[in-house]
């Protein structure tokens, strides 16, 4: 096969130039450690500058977005080399609270605070990154004078989920979630004639082949099968799967069931017990990377199999899963537009009159975030490097454009990731700073493709394709979510965007799940924007050239969301064990220390909205109503 050039893919075109310049030139780190290597502030002083003339919106940018240069240079200096913050600059500035974390559990947590120690609390919120929201990432692009909107983290609103808490705060803020399920013709790219489709791409499988209705959680048909360019072998056993209706642990109780397919991976239930060959279990590999980003072999069978993976017909059951229906809720730029209506209810001035049916289009003013007179302020390229308790409450050190500051608050809350707070408060007891450690957050991308029109796609008859063999293992049309004054019908046939979802495959010889999640974090990291772009124009070409899809003049702007500490960590069967109540690692972590409380989707243990609007309510609950330190 003969690939095509950068220059053929268009990787000379000044999209990437643009997008590399806007989206990943932000440096924050001065001349503030010892011992750690610096990073250029001008590209923070330039944002800085932005900022106070009132141009800088963040949400525009594209290029490489997510976890951004200049969002990790600091923390990773403190918690990988082990660099010292000394000497800080005495601001003088006192707070009722400071928030580490500007995300969903942080601007969560300020708004609890206001409701139980009053309207005229002052609260700053700090965040490493140059925008609010922490991975409810809002991606906006414009061409022609029209604005689309797509996904740059989380993004679902799993409303049967809600606890009385989360019920009560989404209608504090308005939120319908039954309105907006109705206001949605959407359910990630399965709603084409041909699809969900798989594609097969020459480099993997040596054919560049697409094949439609290929839904391994549904009933394959040998005809499709037959399509699949693996072994005949492979294809047999696929076939023979699919075929069977039995149950191969008839002679075995429901808890004994239980326990073996809770102690073996889902590849060795289906190699096992399926009879699947190696090539048509590669099939299956990625096909969680969306949901759990992480590789079918670190799932227990149990887990995959409650999940709604293929297999229960082995154990009698019938195919009765639908995944087009899943009911979830979403805005156009998903749970972004949640965090937005937290910011306008705390900072009113930033944008007023703003409501969940405008919330998706409304104006926020960047540079009012941090004015000194209000009583809430949003502090953003601010990364925390210590917290400490005082008699007084907390003190809080963190890095600004290159310079090292300090500030006071009564009380402090963490609503960061867990595995970093044990740097940021060294103070910390030794058992609750290795319960902090234990849980490794799980690697994401969501690389948000607008392409000129849906030409090719309607012309192939699809909305969403699984890629077994690419770096991106699902990839889906954006549509259909006409919610919070966005209107984007299917119908519509101008600039979409096209989403590339999934994670970093890890090595093989990984020992253990997170030796796989630490491996596929610096995978990630090591990857530049133009891997990203090489990738993303290679599938497009191969997958929609045949289609008439011109990759030079048909692709019009890439974000790529990197989220190297993505998911929050959920205990696996095959990895974790049982814990008794309060003895699990996440309980042990999320302790309150002193004057400090920690918030976040860790300290549920679960990667979702709602657990970290939970987290955040717990946390202000247990926080002293006086400063004193324990």
């Amino acid at each position: 096969m003969t690939r095509k050039t950068d220059k053929q893919l268009g990787m000379h075109r000044s999209i990437t130039r643009r997008d590399f310049v806007q989206g990943s030139s932000l440096a924050v780190l001065g001349a503030v450690t010892s011992g750690a290597a610096s990073v250029t502030a001008t590209a923070a002083a330039e944002a800085a500058s932005a900022l106070t003339a009132g141009s800088y919106y963040p949400p525009t940018k594209t290029g490489m977005r997510g976890s951004h240069n200049g969002a990790y240079e600091v923390a990773h200096a403190l918690a990988r080399q082990g660099a010292s913050f000394d000497n800080p600059e005495a601001t003088g500035e006192e707070y009722d609270l400071v928030v580490v974390g500007a995300g969903i559990s942080g601007l969560a947590a300020a708004h609890y605070y206001r409701e139980r120690f009053g309207d005229d609390t002052r609260i700053l919120l700090l965040d490493n990154h140059d925008d609010f929201g922490g991975h409810a990432k809002r991606n906006e692009f414009h061409q022609g004078g029209s604005m689309v909107l797509s996904l740059g983290g989380t993004h679902n609103l799993e409303w049967w989920q809600f606890s009385d808490d989360v019920k009560a705060f989404m209608k504090t803020f308005g939120v319908d979630v039954e309105a907006m399920r109705n206001n949605m013709d959407f359910s990630y790219g399965q709603d084409a004639p041909n699809s969900p489709a798989m594609w097969f791409d020459e480099s993997t499988y040596g054919v560049n082949r697409l094949v439609a209705n290929v839904d391994f959680n549904q009933q394959l048909s040998p005809e499709i099968i037959d399509q699949f360019p693996i072994s005949e072998a492979g294809r047999q056993s696929l076939k023979s799967f699919y075929g069977r209706r039995d149950n191969v642990f008839a002679d075995l109780s429901d808890d004994a069931t239980d326990e073996l397919l809770s102690s073996i991976s889902y590849p060795d239930f289906l190699r096992q017990y399926g009879g699947l060959t190696e090539d048509a279990l590669q099939l299956f590999d990625k096909k969680e990377h969306g949901a759990w980003g992480i590789e079918m072999r670190a799932l227990s069978a149990n887990d995959a199999l409650w999940d709604d993976n293929p297999g229960l017909h082995l154990m009698g059951e019938d195919w009765s899963y639908d995944g087009r229906d899943y009911p979830a809720a979403l805005w156009p730029d998903g749970n972004a537009s949640l965090v937005r209506l937290m910011v306008a209810r705390l900072l009113p001035h930033v944008a007023p009159n703003v409501t969940p049916d405008n919330v998706a289009l409304a104006a926020f003013n960047y540079a009012a975030l941090d004015e000194p007179e209000r009583a809430v302020r949003v502090r953003l390229n601010a990364t925390v490097v210590n917290t400490v308790n005082t008699e007084t409450g907390a003190r809080i050190t963190y890095v600004e454009n290159g310079k090292l500051k300090e500030i006071n608050a009564k009380h402090a809350v963490l609503a960061c990731y867990h595995s970093v707070i044990p740097h940021l408060c060294p103070s910390l007891p030794e058992p609750q700073k290795d319960a902090l450690k234990y849980q490794v957050k799980i690697p994401l991308i969501l690389t948000n493709v607008l392409i000129r029109n849906t030409d090719a796609l309607d012309k192939l008859g699809v909305d969403g394709i699984s890629c077994p063999g690419r770096l991106h293992a699902r990839l889906f049309l954006f549509k259909g979510i006409n919610n919070g004054g966005y209107e984007h019908p299917m119908e519509d046939s101008g600039p979409v965007s096209l989403v590339f979802w999934g994670a970093i495959s890890p090595p093989e010889d990984a020992v253990d799940l997170k030796s796989q999640l630490r491996a596929s974090r610096k995978k990630l990291l090591a990857m530049s924007f133009e891997d990203f772009e090489r990738e993303v124009r290679t599938v497009l070409d191969d997958l929609l050239g045949p289609a008439g899809f011109d990759v030079n003049e048909d692709l019009l702007a890439i974000t790529v969301n990197r989220w190297p500490h993505g998911y929050s960590y959920e205990y696996m069967d095959l990895w974790d064990p049982d814990w008794a109540e309060g003895e699990a690692p996440h309980e042990i972590a999320r302790q309150t220390f002193g004057a400090i409380a920690i918030a976040n989707s860790d300290a549920g243990a679960s990667a979702y909205t709602h657990v970290a609007i939970d987290e955040a309510y717990r946390a202000i609950g247990e926080l002293p109503h006086n400063s004193e330190t324990t």
